[in-house]
């Protein structure tokens, strides 16, 4: 093997391709079909014998940067757009062989792992808060989960304990990462994060996609991140590489938070609702007034009740008979009236026990 393709580059329709073979220890064979738009290639190298005498070369264009990274070469070329690709030199099925790629699709990539599926920390159903304003929320497929949809104080998804916020998870694009970043509105979110018993934002990026900004100064960016990991040490800031790691990272993230919370407090709580005796709803004025027949009160057929009939009548609990009672009239009653007087004085009413 004793050529390379020292410059590869895909235009706006990627029909063109640029090939420019000098000496070095690696022939490239690059097939590109025609009539279909690629972003992606795979080739492999051969002999020098099988290498054009006279290549066609479809168009030049300067190589302003190439760098060798490990099983990778980034290629930047000398012109505005569609100027970043990369070839990666692996093995297929015991062979060697070599891939190249756009940026486009380098950034676009999933990573190939099979994420488990099993319940995390032993929580069989996790109870998982959403916070409403979150546009793309995750929906943990194929996870044990019970997804609620509500306004949260900090953070996009969170669990609770005894009714309140325990833990909870920002979510970040590493562009909505760098915004935020840049205009402070980050620092106020770790703040009301750090509240919390445990707390994280993770973002849907590799951490050496920070290096590559364009538009920011990397360098920046970086120093920010790290000021504020040492600002609020209890919130962790993780890089996931991809939506669907920072989906399960969360997930994972939220249950061991709430297999490692002390519920003693909701379930006593809860135990403790259900020993307190249930109060019955206030009877209506046409309750009491059938009541105060019945014991022998005069009260007026329409219009509002003096205010000591009120005061007459028991409390009414789940204790108190006489709610459905024949001789309660609806009302719970533990005591007999003898006499009413309507005129305003002294006791208009006077009971016995």
């Amino acid at each position: 093997m004793t050529g390379i393709a020292s410059a590869v580059a895909c235009h706006a329709a990627l029909r063109r391709l640029v090939v420019r073979p000098h000496t070095s220890r690696i022939l490239v064979t690059l097939k590109v079909p025609t009539g279909r738009s690629i972003s992606v290639l795979y080739c492999y190298p051969v002999g020098s014998e099988e290498w054009p005498a006279e290549p066609e070369v479809v168009e030049r264009v300067a190589v302003r940067s190439r760098v060798r990274r490990g099983a990778a070469i980034d290629l930047v070329l000398d012109r505005a757009r569609e100027n970043r690709s990369q070839i990666v030199f692996t093995k297929a099925r015991g062979r060697d062989a070599v891939f190249w790629q756009t940026a486009r699709v380098r950034r676009q990539a999933r990573p190939k792992v099979t994420t488990p599926t099993a319940r995390a920390c032993g929580v069989a159903a996790l109870p998982v808060v959403v916070d409403s304003g979150e546009r793309y929320a995750y929906k943990f497929p194929r996870q044990q989960v019970e997804l609620v949809r509500r306004r949260l104080p900090c953070g996009d998804y969170g669990v609770e304990v005894a009714g309140t916020l325990h833990a909870a998870v920002e979510r970040k694009s590493l562009a909505d990462l760098v915004g935020s970043l840049l205009n402070s509105r980050l620092k106020y979110q770790l703040t009301e994060l750090a509240g919390l018993a445990h707390a994280a934002a993770v973002v849907e990026e590799r951490y050496s996609q920070v290096f590559k900004l364009e538009h920011e100064r990397p360098a920046v960016v970086a120093d920010g991140i790290a000021e504020l990991q040492v600002a609020f040490p209890g919130v962790r800031i993780v890089f996931c590489e991809s939506r669907q790691l920072a989906e399960k990272w969360t997930y994972r993230f939220l249950a061991a938070a709430y297999a490692a919370a002390d519920h003693s407090a909701e379930a006593a709580r809860v135990v403790s609702t259900m020993d307190e005796p249930a109060t019955m709803p206030e009877p209506s004025t046409a309750e009491v007034r059938a009541w105060a027949r019945e014991n022998g009160l005069e009260v007026p057929t329409k219009g509002r009740l003096h205010p000591q009939v009120w005061e007459s009548v028991p409390a009414p609990t789940r204790e108190a008979p006489g709610r459905s009672g024949a001789g309660g009239g609806g009302v719970a009653s533990t005591c007999r009236a003898t006499s009413f007087l309507p005129a305003t004085g002294a006791d208009g009413l006077r009971l016995e026990g």
